[in-house]
């Protein structure tokens, strides 16, 4: 069995609880958090499990194989390295830490003590994204577009932009289902809260082939919206994460070019340009939940010495686009060129 402790018991901290302590394979052993009035909430729903306010003391704890932290962003670095330097695997929220240089770190202090380190873009889990890595692979054809629309009424952030707190799921999706990566990233946004981070966002992101992506995330709609557009040459996508069971759909939708045509004037426009309507069909779903399934890959990989499938390096891929992304934002949508773009770790 392998023991886990849970660091943060706020906002994600009990999914990662309730996941754990039903997870094959894993025994949750402690929970680690400031609030006192958390920590007994824990106590009463899990009465065997150790509950603490001193981190020190999880890592003391020899019944300890890994740390789940579901802390602030700007913490991670410092409890993740606290607890590899320690001996312990980690399990850390999204996003992995606030720079590319803390990211590169954890990688580094990973690689080196042989630990697993995981990071937790739950969306990578789900059926969903999982199957739509499938029809990307077989039958979406060349990739044209990536279109991302990620809104809501808040919850506003304190210590991120809404580009780290929304975005980041688009960007870890993106990483997953399209193996080619970005090159360059523009950003655009703003503040409607005086002194807050920017509320709402526009990404775009260049690859080398013609593909192009687009992201936009709000705090400020009136309604909820997770719809995500990929337009392939042979197949289009339509994801909806807020549809109750057709979640993805699949248009055989698309055109058909002649660059060959001999036509002249105003036919060759129509020659050159035809449509294509076929079927739509809706793909049968995996259903079980992305972040069970994400913690039984977590605790197979510490027994197997394997590496998950969001690890440090996909973590770092994605931290790098918001770095880059935070800067262009910064200069009102320069482009900015990533660096090691063309590496796929």
């Amino acid at each position: 069995m392998i023991g886990i402790a849970v660091v943060g018991y706020g906002y994600w901290g009990p999914n990662l609880v309730r996941n754990i302590s039903e997870a094959a394979g894993a025994q949750l052993i402690s929970v680690c958090d400031l609030n006192v009035e958390r920590l007994a909430a824990v106590k009463s729903r899990y009465p065997a499990v150790t509950i603490t306010d001193d981190f020190e003391e999880v890592l003391r704890d020899p019944r300890v194989d890994a740390i789940a932290i579901a802390t602030p962003v700007f913490t991670h670095f410092k409890l993740a390295m606290q607890a590899m330097m320690a001996g312990k695997h980690v399990f850390v929220e999204k996003p992995m830490a606030s720079t590319t240089e803390e990211a590169s770190r954890m990688v580094e202090e990973a690689t080196r003590r042989r630990l697993v380190l995981a990071v937790d873009h739950t969306f990578v889990h789900t059926g969903a994204v999982r199957k739509m890595r499938e029809l990307v692979e077989n039958g979406l054809g060349d990739m044209y577009y990536y279109d991302s629309v990620r809104v809501n009424l808040g919850l506003f952030q304190h210590d991120v932009s809404v580009i780290w707190d929304l975005a980041v799921h688009d960007l870890s999706i993106l990483d997953h289902v399209v193996q080619e990566r970005p090159v360059a990233v523009s950003a655009t946004g703003m503040s409607h809260v005086l002194g807050e981070p920017e509320n709402i966002a526009y990404l775009t992101l260049f690859f080398e082939s013609k593909l192009i992506a687009h992201i936009h995330v709000n705090w400020l709609a009136p309604v909820k919206v997770r719809r995500t557009l990929i337009g392939g040459s042979n197949k289009m996508i339509v994801y909806d994460d807020l549809e109750p069971s057709e979640k993805i759909k699949v248009y055989d939708k698309g055109i058909t070019l002649n660059p060959n045509s001999q036509a002249y004037g105003e036919k060759v426009h129509q020659m050159m340009v035809g449509y294509r309507s076929g079927d739509m069909w809706a793909p049968k779903l995996d259903m079980t939940e992305a972040l069970k399934r994400e913690l039984d890959q977590f605790v197979e990989c510490i027994e197997q010495n394997s590496r998950p499938i969001t690890d440090g390096h996909a973590g770092l891929r994605v931290v790098r686009i918001l770095e880059a992304a935070s800067r262009s934002l910064a200069q009102r949508g320069r482009i900015i060129e990533l660096e090691e773009a063309r590496r796929i770790a």
